[in-house]
C-alpha cells in the first residue's frame, strides 16, 4: 500500500473538488488524480503541427494578420 499524506486546502477549493466528484463517495484522491491526468499531455506534436506553428509565428512577425471581423465574415460568424 502506498503512503498517504495530509494536505491543507482552502474551503472554497474543497467545495470545487466536491463539485467535480463523479459520485458522492468518490475520494478526493481520485478526483485529483483525474485532474492531473487531464493536465498532462504526453502526446508529442507532429512535424506538421510544429511546421504550422512556426509558419504562424513567422506570419505574425511579418505583420500578416487578418482582422477578426474579416475572419468572422469569411466563416459566417456573427
Amino acid at each position: 500500500m502506498q503512503a498517504a499524506t495530509s494536505i491543507y486546502i482552502r474551503e472554497d477549493l474543497k467545495d470545487q473538488l466536491n463539485s467535480l466528484k463523479r459520485h458522492s463517495r468518490e475520494s478526493y484522491n481520485d478526483v485529483i488524480e483525474r485532474l492531473v491526468h487531464l493536465a498532462i499531455d504526453d502526446e508529442l506534436l507532429s512535424e506538421d503541427a510544429i511546421n504550422g506553428l512556426e509558419e504562424a509565428v513567422s506570419e505574425i512577425r511579418r505583420g500578416q494578420l487578418i482582422p477578426e471581423s474579416v475572419m468572422m465574415k469569411k466563416y459566417g460568424v456573427e
